[in-house]
């Protein structure tokens, strides 16, 4: 009783087929390692960017330059604005993009008042003192 031969050219297995060292293919070395395919940036579902500007940044931007600029009375209005927006967005970030702005117009009103403020003191004084050297 003889054996049947067992390896490539074996008839029990006619499919299999061993490709020779000479050719390229995964066994024999030839192709080069691939790195990693790349995988595209996917944004991460927790960090949402702010979408929207808050309604009223631009207003208090303008108060505030106006208040600076021109109308002194407009210093508080910005400042208080700005003070009710900054609170609407430091509760939530996510939600408005433009802090800077109001900021921006907060700070100026908050300047305008203070120097409306001194001006208004120093009338006072002045007046003050020379109705007391009047009298």
């Amino acid at each position: 009783m003889t054996t049947p031969p067992v390896g490539p050219s074996s008839d029990a297995f006619p499919s299999a087929e061993v490709p020779p060292a000479d050719r390229p293919g995964p066994m024999s070395g030839g192709y080069p390692q691939q790195p990693y395919p790349q995988q595209p940036y996917q944004p991460s579902p927790y960090l949402v960017p702010p979408t929207m500007d808050h309604p009223q940044g631009t207003t208090i931007l303008v108060l505030g330059i106006l208040s600076l600029v021109a109308v002194q009375i407009l210093g508080p209005v910005a400042w208080i604005m700005g003070s009710k927006a900054l609170a609407e967005i430091d509760a939530d970030p996510t939600r408005y993009r433009n802090r800077g702005t109001v900021q921006a117009g907060r700070i100026m009103g908050m300047i305008a008042t203070i120097l409306g403020a001194a001006v208004i003191i120093f009338f006072v004084v002045v007046f003050g003192a020379l109705l007391a050297a009047g009298s």
